[in-house]
C-alpha cells in the first residue's frame, strides 16, 4: 500500500515498457492491467512479471474479441489459468471464462461495433462481474450510456484509460477499497464486488488526451485493421492456432 489513502487501479491498458511504468508510478498507480490486442496470453504473463516490482503490479489480462470483425464484442478477463483465442462467439467466450472462474469485465459497453450490450449483460449476468463506467477513448455519450447499463443490470463499476499510448496511463482508475498484492488478491475483489470508486482527471490536458485516443480508433480501423486482416495474415491469438489444440473449433466464427 502506498503513503496514500486510496489504492488506484487503472484497469485496461495497451502498452507496457520502461516507459509506462514511469508514467504509471508518477500517476500514482498501483496496479495496471495489461491486456494487449492479439497477444497470446504466455505471452502476456511472461511481460506482466517482468514490468511488476514492489511500487507496481502489472495484472496480465486478455480483451477477448467475440464474434467477427463486422459484429465484434469485447470481454475484458483477468486471472485466466488457459489461454483463449479471439474469434470465438460470445456465448463460447463466456462458457470458457465461467469454466476457468475468471473474473469477467465489460469494457466500453456498447461502443460502436465493439462493445457488449446491455442485453448481452443480462444474459450472461451470472459471468460478468463488473462494466465499465468511465472510459477515457469514449466520448461522453457513450460513458452516460455505460453509467445507465451499470445501474440498469446492477453491476459494479469500474473506469480505466484504456491507454495505447503511455501518455494516458493514470488518466482514470478505479479505487479498490483494499489495497491487493497479486493477481489471485485482484480476482478475487473483483469477483466479490469489492471495486471502490471511478476517478479519472480533469482538465485541458486530460480533454486532449481523451481526443487523441478516440482519434486512435480511426487508425486502428484502417489501415491497422487491413494490415492484420490482409497483409500479417492469421492472428496469433486465432483458433486455429496451435495454442488452442483445436479446443475452441466448435465456437469459432473463422
Amino acid at each position: 500500500m502506498t503513503a496514500r489513502d486510496e489504492f488506484r487501479v487503472d484497469m485496461h491498458v495497451k502498452v507496457l515498457d520502461e516507459r509506462a511504468v514511469e508514467r504509471a508510478k508518477a500517476r500514482g498507480i498501483d496496479v495496471l492491467v495489461y491486456a494487449p490486442h492479439f497477444v497470446p496470453y504466455p505471452e502476456i504473463e511472461r511481460r506482466a512479471d517482468e514490468f511488476s516490482d514492489d511500487d507496481l503490479l502489472v495484472v496480465p489480462a486478455r480483451e477477448v474479441f467475440t464474434g467477427t470483425w463486422r459484429n465484434r464484442k469485447h470481454l475484458l478477463a483477468v486471472g485466466l489459468d488457459d489461454p483463449i483465442p479471439d474469434f470465438i462467439s460470445l456465448a463460447g467466450a463466456m462458457a470458457e471464462l465461467k469454466r476457468q472462474d475468471a473474473a469477467v469485465l465489460v469494457p466500453h459497453p456498447e461502443f460502436i461495433n465493439v462493445g457488449v450490450s446491455e442485453a448481452d449483460i443480462r444474459v450472461h449476468a451470472d459471468v460478468v462481474d463488473a462494466v465499465e463506467t468511465y472510459n477515457l477513448k469514449n466520448l461522453e455519450r457513450h460513458n452516460r450510456r455505460a453509467k445507465e447499463i451499470a445501474r440498469d443490470t446492477r453491476k459494479p463499476t469500474f473506469a480505466s484509460s484504456y491507454a495505447h499510448t503511455r501518455w494516458a496511463i493514470g488518466e482514470a482508475w478505479t479505487e479498490l477499497a483494499e489495497p491487493v498484492a497479486s493477481t489471485d488478491e485482484f480476482v478475487d475483489s473483483i469477483q466479490s464486488g469489492d471495486l471502490g470508486r471511478v476517478v479519472h482527471r480533469t482538465g485541458r490536458s486530460h480533454e486532449l488526451l481523451r481526443k487523441s485516443e478516440f482519434a486512435h480508433i480511426g487508425w486502428e480501423n484502417t489501415w491497422k485493421k487491413l494490415d492484420r486482416i490482409v497483409l500479417s495474415g492469421t492472428e496469433p491469438t486465432h483458433p486455429d492456432a496451435e495454442t488452442y489444440d483445436g479446443r475452441f473449433d466448435d465456437v469459432s466464427v473463422y
